[in-house]
């Protein structure tokens, strides 16, 4: 009985030694995971950056309006080219002509006064003052005289003291009329003076008031100031239009520029002479390509980004691009030609290391081991390779699987 017990324990220990034998030959044979990889090649790179522009005209000329008015005809539609001293459009100038008028009638006036006040005044009563004066005077000599000739007289006893005092008292008289007569003279031509000074400044105003009567005037016939194309002509027929209202602009459009707003981060990647090409949504078979001349000098909110502002100057001779329009600018930053090369997305970034996964065949598996590189510059899709990769090299790009160092795996190549 014994016998038969220890054989069965023995034939049990047996079973379960091959399940345990089973599972782990099972386990080493399922499949393991697919990763899919690349070799790595040689390639030229070169870092970019991208954002996005305004088109603008470089030496707009901007028409506005001086005066309250409403259009009265419009000559020229937006869009067409223009010569100088072209009309654009009129705008009502009736009550600017009757200003005109009332100020012109005004400024004669003004200029007649101002022509009185520096000949001396008006001559009858100056010349009425300077004739009350010389009679005066010849009075005052003649009693003068008298009163010297009566103290002779009473002095002889040949005339009375009663004589001599009434001669004195006429004396006395003239001379009052005298002062009172020089007083009032010198009052009159002070006020010539100060009239003189005041019809000037009358005159004065009065000229200058024609003179912006006259040029509101003449703003109210809108010509084409330069050369150009009339990219902006937002007023119709019988418009209302306020002071200081855009009724027009025109500029030279064969050279344009592009505003490009740069984030803050990247500003200090910037030069002078950098390779800038600019594409529009509108016409995606077209691009411009200009040279980074003016530099951002301040960084300034644009929406919810802090960016500084890059000008650009554009060809244009077909005059495609037009003002306004919102374009995409890249900038080409630095370019390298035949260096080791990796995409952006093999390359695992851990604080200030860099690492990738390189497979590793083995004589009967293949591994994945993490290696530490350095990378250069980088575009949209791929790093420049520094050192820690040799071209031929194979690595493991990006998948749904979290990737180990020593994990073992089956390498896939996309398509």
């Amino acid at each position: 009985m014994k016998t038969v017990r220890s054989r069965r324990v023995w034939l049990y220990l047996g079973l379960a030694i091959a399940a345990i034998v089973a599972v782990i030959v099972l386990s080493e044979r399922r499949p393991l995971p697919e990763v899919p990889v690349e070799t790595i090649t040689r390639a030229t790179i070169s870092a970019a950056i991208s954002t996005n522009g305004k088109i603008e005209p470089i030496a707009p000329h901007e028409m506005r309006a001086l005066v309250d008015s409403h259009v009265t005809k419009v000559h020229i539609h937006e869009g067409q080219l223009v010569k100088a001293g072209q009309p654009l459009v009129d705008l009502d100038d009736s009550e600017l002509q009757a200003d005109i008028a009332h100020e012109k009638e005004t400024l004669l006036t003004n200029q007649e006064n101002l022509r009185i006040a520096r000949s001396g005044g008006k001559m009858t009563d100056l010349a009425q003052l300077d004739s009350d004066i010389h009679k005066t005077n010849a009075e005052h000599d003649r009693l003068q005289a008298n009163v010297t000739a009566l103290e002779k007289l009473v002095a002889q006893q040949a005339a009375t003291p009663q004589e001599l005092t009434e001669a004195r008292a006429s004396l006395a008289r003239t001379e009052t009329d005298q002062r009172r007569l020089q007083a009032t003279r010198a009052d009159f031509v002070r006020q010539t003076k100060l009239d003189e000074d005041s019809d000037a400044l009358l005159v004065q105003r009065g000229q200058n008031n024609l003179r912006d009567l006259q040029e509101k005037l003449a703003s109210t016939h809108v010509k084409a100031p330069i050369n150009g194309t009339l990219y902006s002509f937002p007023v119709h027929e019988n418009d209302p239009i306020k002071a200081g209202e855009l009724l027009g602009a025109v500029a030279d459009l064969k050279q344009i520029r592009v505003r490009a707003f740069v984030d803050e981060p990247e500003l200090g990647l910037l030069e002078p002479g950098q390779t800038l090409v600019v594409t529009w949504d509108a016409l995606p078979n077209r691009s411009w390509t200009g040279k980074t001349d003016q530099l951002p000098r301040q960084v300034v909110p644009h929406g919810t980004r802090s960016v500084g502002e890059l000008l650009c100057t554009l060809n244009n001779d077909d005059q495609r691009l037009i003002p306004n329009t919102n374009v995409i600018v890249r900038i080409q930053l630095r370019t390298r030609v035949n260096v080791v090369t990796a995409p952006r997305g093999a390359v695992v970034f851990e604080g200030s290391h860099r690492y990738v996964f390189v497979v590793e065949d083995g004589a009967t598996i293949t591994r994945l081991h993490k290696r530490e590189i350095k990378i250069g510059i980088a575009d949209s899709t791929t790093y420049e390779i520094v050192s820690g990769l040799n071209e031929g090299e194979v690595i493991a790009l990006p998948s749904n699987l979290t990737l180990t160092d020593g994990m073992k795996v089956k390498t896939i190549r996309p398509e």
